[in-house]
């Protein structure tokens, strides 16, 4: 059985890590067969949006194999990290959205995860959390760099370095997650936001990504500086000129993504 899934709906990818018995926890295995996929879809040009989810309803990632971590060494160790940190970015720089539909448990390598993600809903039965320090640890898949990014530094640390879990609703007032939605309706409310999004053109999604990705990394000038170059090159798409002309024409826009 394989232990991540992915289901295509129309544009839509939905990715499920698929260990239901294990809480979805992440192994190299998981991580391995999870990378292969998210290069699948970045080749697939018909997918416009991905959803990243676990199954069942109790957890989205429990975390890392805490049994496979038991056994390694050193070496091992910053192999585990960089094929989780690698994962992570190649998530969070894809060039269509990954929205993290957070069912349950999110913590450790969980809430990396959905931090790498660049859009988290979650249940009201959702928790996330790094315990790491909990088990003479700190987290490996980049919490350290993306949490403080996210929240702040001072609710970074103290999540960081308490090891508590957070609900989700808790999780909605600092900024870690955009909404909360019942159990029972966080996927058809995640696929409608899904749809939306890929309602638009994705030539400007793609640019959207590309310019909040890089002008988080430089200061705000050299970042007002991507964003024009983001915006002009979209005038040589056929994407902008369809939507331009539908604006004028006052129809609905068919992009296509070129």
């Amino acid at each position: 059985m394989s232990v991540v899934t992915l289901e295509n709906n129309k544009h839509i990818a939905i990715i499920t890590i698929n260990r239901p018995d294990q809480y979805n926890a992440l192994n190299q295995t998981v991580l391995e067969e999870l990378s292969g996929i998210v290069n699948e879809v970045a080749e697939d040009n018909s997918i416009r949006a991905v959803i990243l989810t676990g199954q069942g309803e109790k957890t989205f990632i429990a975390g890392a194999d805490i049994k496979e971590m038991a056994e390694m060494n050193t070496k091992e160790a910053i192999q585990f990290s960089k094929l989780g940190q690698d994962l992570t970015v190649k998530i969070e720089t894809l060039h269509i959205p990954v929205i993290a539909a957070v069912n349950g448990f999110a913590l450790g390598g969980g809430c990396e995860f959905a931090l790498a993600c660049q859009i988290r809903y979650a249940s009201e039965n959702a928790l996330f959390g790094q315990p790491e320090v909990g088990l003479g640890l700190i987290a490996g898949f980049g919490g350290t760099q993306r949490l403080p990014r996210i929240v702040g530094k001072g609710l970074a640390l103290e999540i960081l370095l308490s090891g508590n879990s957070i609900s989700a609703d808790d999780a909605a007032g600092i900024g870690l997650v955009n909404k909360v939605f019942p159990q029972e309706t966080l996927m058809p409310s995640v696929l409608k936001i899904a749809e939306k999004i890929t309602s638009n053109a994705p030539t400007a999604i793609s640019k959207t990504i590309a310019s909040v990705n890089k002008g988080l990394e430089v200061t705000l000038n050299e970042g007002l500086s991507i964003e024009q170059e983001e915006f002009s090159s979209l005038f040589d798409t056929q994407d902008t000129k369809e939507g331009l002309s539908a604006f004028i024409e006052k129809r609905k826009p068919n992009f296509t993504g070129d």
